[in-house]
């Protein structure tokens, strides 16, 4: 299987498309679920998958963002995107690749340090965002997040490219954990 490119497919009329990666499938659900209660423009497109690469179809429409979703307390999670990732044509890291942390809010219980994610999404140069899927108000929150993040990557928004936002994004080169 070749590695899944940004440019496969032209993008659809006013349609922006999201694959969500994790080896959480209800977290994952509930995530898809809030974002399409998200108002909004743009006819969204939610799809979900365990890990790639993803199986070859011709039905497949263009995926304008990618979110990597590592659960703090799953070492099978991380392991799962790290091999993912290497499926991922380069292009992608141009603005349309983010992670998502989440389980953070219960240190105490996490077999991955956040540090280990913050290294991951530097080396990639992509954009991480800490969010606890499992409280519904966070879980809102995100969606809201990620649907305008997916807007702007599937060039919904006028005057802002999604490499624009990676460098709104990245405070600094080298931001601590304060600065996520």
């Amino acid at each position: 299987m070749s590695a899944l490119r940004p440019l496969d497919k032209l993008p659809g009329l006013n349609t922006a498309t999201i694959l969500l990666v994790g080896t959480e499938d209800a977290l994952l659900q509930q995530l898809a679920d809030s974002m399409l209660k998200v108002d909004c423009t743009s006819e969204l497109k939610v799809h979900l998958a365990r890990s790639l690469p993803l199986p070859c179809s011709v039905n497949r429409p263009r995926i304008d963002l990618i979110v990597f979703v590592v659960n703090l307390h799953s070492k099978l999670s991380l392991q799962s995107v790290e091999e993912s990732l290497c499926h991922l044509d380069a292009a992608f890291f141009l603005g349309k690749v983010a992670f998502l942390a989440t389980g953070a809010g219960r240190d105490s219980h996490c077999s991955i340090h956040r540090n280990t994610v913050v290294k991951l999404a530097h080396t990639y140069r992509s954009p991480l965002l800490f969010c606890d899927l499992e409280i519904e108000d966070f879980r809102a929150a995100m969606a809201q997040r990620l649907v305008r993040l997916l807007q702007i990557c599937a060039g919904h928004v006028p005057g802002v490219s999604a490499l624009n936002l990676l460098s709104l994004m990245r405070g600094s080169e080298n931001p601590s954990l304060e600065d996520l």
